[in-house]
């Protein structure tokens, strides 16, 4: 029998490394710049939220979690100023078309061969409580398979980010621990995962007292226990998210983390050469602890 949990989580990473390398993309931030938005700031922000943008910095502050709130606002701002969420989105999508083209165009006929398939499975998912995934479901569905492969990609994707942050509200995370137990768990020393979203001293110690309420950690440290518990919800994820792979398929879902896999590392550099060697973590490989 299939090991859905194992696949799904393969799957995942997989998809994290074919999307995750846009958000630092050279290309797409010299377009967003030419929008009119001083350095391109907020390309991430806005880009990835796509129409949610339009509902508003708070509704797109609870759906990323553990962003700080200002970043966000101010990214909105910016855009707001000079276009919309539908231009942020379109430049966006052009820069995925010429990257995919430019550094791994060996695998771009076989992914597009996926696109109908991989929508297909991405149709089959609920929207409920799924704010970012939704926004992402009523894109444009372009004519060109390429895209819309990739299209379909990240909707799975944000389906489970989506699903990622609905465990860990029912577990009272929130999300300055979340980026502590997630950067403890992938080994990222000073709490940077936290820091890296907009955390400061004062956020850190708070969340660092309450997860200590919990057990979670002691001296401001986080404990075997807590690394046990993240390990727990990261498998109860992959649980949750293998019903889009179900739907694929055994046999499309392994050639698609084949596809991938065959040139992740080398899309997994290009967030190394154009934001530095820790992003992304999602899409980074990491040691088991159990």
């Amino acid at each position: 029998m299939t090991d859905w949990r194992t696949l799904s989580g393969r799957a995942a990473f997989a998809s994290h490394r074919l999307v995750g390398w846009i958000f630092w993309d050279p290309v797409g931030i010299e377009r967003y710049a030419a929008l009119g938005i001083p350095n391109g700031l907020g390309y991430y922000i806005t880009t990835r939220a796509g129409a949610l943008v339009d509902a508003g910095a708070d509704v797109v502050t609870a759906a990323y979690y553990s962003i700080h709130a200002d970043f966000i606002r101010l990214s909105i701002d910016e855009l707001l100023k000079v276009g919309t969420s539908a231009d942020a989105v379109r430049v966006r999508d052009e820069a995925v078309l010429e990257g995919l083209r430019t550094h791994v165009p060996e695998i771009c006929d076989d992914l597009a061969g996926l696109a109908e398939p991989l929508w297909a499975a991405a149709d089959t998912l609920p929207l409920s409580g799924r704010a970012m995934f939704a926004a992402q479901l009523r894109h444009r569905r372009t004519d060109d398979p390429l895209l819309s492969a990739w299209l379909a990609v990240n909707c799975i994707r944000e389906w489970r980010g989506d699903t990622h942050f609905a465990i860990q509200t029912a577990e009272d995370i929130a999300g300055t621990e979340a980026g502590i137990l997630d950067g403890a768990w992938r080994h990222y020393d000073d709490d940077w995962l936290p820091r890296s979203r907009g955390a400061d001293d004062a956020a850190l110690a708070a969340a660092y007292a309450r997860l200590e309420e919990r057990g979670l950690a002691v001296d401001g440290r986080v404990t075997d226990e807590a690394i046990a518990l993240r390990i727990s919800l990261e498998n109860r994820l992959d649980d949750i998210t293998a019903n889009a792979w179900q739907h694929l398929g055994e046999d499309a879902t392994v050639r698609f983390c084949e596809l991938v896999e065959s040139v992740g590392d080398r899309l997994i550099a290009r967030v190394d050469a154009t934001a530095g060697e820790k992003w992304m973590p999602a899409g980074r490989h990491r040691d088991e602890r159990t």
